[in-house]
């Protein structure tokens, strides 16, 4: 089979994050399509769950999603697997950041779940002072982050649709002591979200990572592991970048992935994606 699939991560590779709206470079969206149109497979490959993927991103055309981090492999309507945290994990978490104040939300395709006072804390971190600063309550209204308008909030978070939980830093609390916690029903790892702290992270299904998702989604539609082609920007994309045969870094992505990537490109709003994909014939 001579057709090529290209995998995406979302943050910081196919959505620039770093203004308070989140937008995709045009050049990148005219690669995807063009591809595409030659008879290549186009995935998300991403930590976030079906709830976070907006509609500006599925409507460039996607032909599926691997999402939370290989928690769940989706090719076109159909599942292809979803595995979930168990119910035992989500209490342990909710109990122990809810005992501890800490600000963290609950994963599920089906919506984000805010713990009480997150939404406040990401509202300061992206507008700045909004019951002061008449500037920072301008920059709300007239650039409102997708994120935080997707949380919900007010629901119990004993939660039986779980895919992951993602939390942010609080101080006194290390990164090591949460892992500690939780390591042994978890897959613990940092957060790529700078807004969220070096303490920060992420607590996924274990055994669940992107490259196993990829392996599991070109067996199932039989195309070989030659015609894999990745994009990436931070730590989390290791394994995927290691495991298709193309493993490409983005200009903005964090030193540790570009000393493992078979090549750096441009940056993402210096057409990077578009760049490379013309480099390896897929547009």
């Amino acid at each position: 089979m001579n057709k090529k699939v290209v995998f995406f991560d979302v943050d910081g590779t196919l959505v620039d994050v770093r203004s308070s709206q989140e937008f995709i470079p045009e050049s990148t969206i005219k690669a995807i399509q063009a591809t595409k149109q030659k008879g290549n497979l186009c995935f998300l490959c991403t930590g976030r769950s079906k709830a976070e993927i907006f509609s500006h991103i599925l409507e460039i055309g996607f032909d599926g999603i691997i999402g939370a981090g290989g928690g769940f492999v989706e090719i076109g309507d159909e599942m292809l697997y979803h595995k979930q945290v168990s119910r035992n994990a989500i209490h342990h978490v909710v109990d122990f950041f809810e005992e501890h104040n800490f600000d963290f939300y609950i994963e599920s395709n089906g919506g984000l779940y805010a713990s009480q006072h997150l939404i406040p804390r990401l509202e300061s971190i992206m507008y700045g002072d909004l019951e002061n600063d008449p500037e920072a309550r301008r920059k709300k209204k007239e650039a409102p982050n997708h994120f935080i308008n997707s949380l919900k909030i007010g629901y119990d978070l004993h939660r039986d649709d779980v895919n992951k939980i993602c939390f942010l830093e609080k101080e006194g609390f290390p990164f090591e002591n949460i892992k500690a916690e939780f390591n042994l029903e978890f897959n613990v790892i940092h957060c790529t979200v700078p807004m969220f702290g070096n303490d920060s992270g992420e607590l996924s299904v274990p055994g669940v990572n992107k490259a196993s998702a990829i392996e599991a989604l070109i067996t199932h539609l039989g195309i070989p592991k030659d015609n894999t082609y990745a994009f990436g920007d931070g730590l989390n994309d290791i394994d995927m970048l290691e495991f298709c045969q193309y493993g490409i870094a983005v200009g903005n992505a964090a030193e540790g992935l570009k000393a493992i990537a078979d090549e750096i490109t441009d940056d993402i709003i210096d057409d990077g994606i578009y760049n490379s994909m013309k480099k390896h014939g897929l547009i």
